[in-house]
Order: C-alpha cells, then structure tokens, then sequence
C-alpha cells in the first residue's frame, strides 16, 4: 500500500505519545491534530486496511474504527442480499 499520504500528515513531527492517549476519554488532542490533517482518510483507511490496534489513525480510536468495520461489513452483506434478491427477479 502506498505510504506516501504520511509525509503530508499533520502529525508529522509531533511528539506521537498524544496518538496514544490510555482511554479514548483523552483522545481529543489527537482528534484535534487529525481534524485539520489534508490526509485524514488515507490514514484511516490505512489504520483500518492494516488493523491497527492502538492508537489514533484518522482521528479514530481502535473502538471508533471497529465500528467503522462492522458498519461497512452490515452494508456489505445488505448489498450482497440485494444484490441477489435482483438477480433471483431478473431469472423469472
């Protein structure tokens, strides 16, 4: 996967400790950070693409992003069920 999206982050340089604050509580500076951040997605989707566990990736905790995952996986599935409910119309 491309990294190149990181050398245009807004948290380059920063002190990365805040990307990592112990309870989602005080993950608002990060937020903050990835707010403003011109590669906010890419990093998301990078976090999400590699199931990054710790930390905040495109101004997401490790819980936010797990629901981001279930969330694409429920849409996923209701297209798919869609998507054959149509095909099972179009044979008759």
């Amino acid at each position: 996967m491309d990294r190149d999206w990181v050398t245009r982050s807004a948290c380059k340089g920063l002190d990365p400790t805040i990307f990592y604050p112990s309870t989602d509580e005080e993950a608002d500076e990060a937020k903050e950070v990835c707010a403003a951040c011109p590669v906010q997605e890419s990093c998301l989707e990078h976090a999400i693409g590699h199931r990054e566990h710790n930390g905040v990736w495109g101004g997401a905790t490790e819980r936010e992003r797990q629901r981001i995952i279930r969330r694409r996986r429920r849409l996923r599935s209701m297209s798919a069920t869609g998507e054959s409910a149509v095909s099972a119309a179009g044979a008759r």
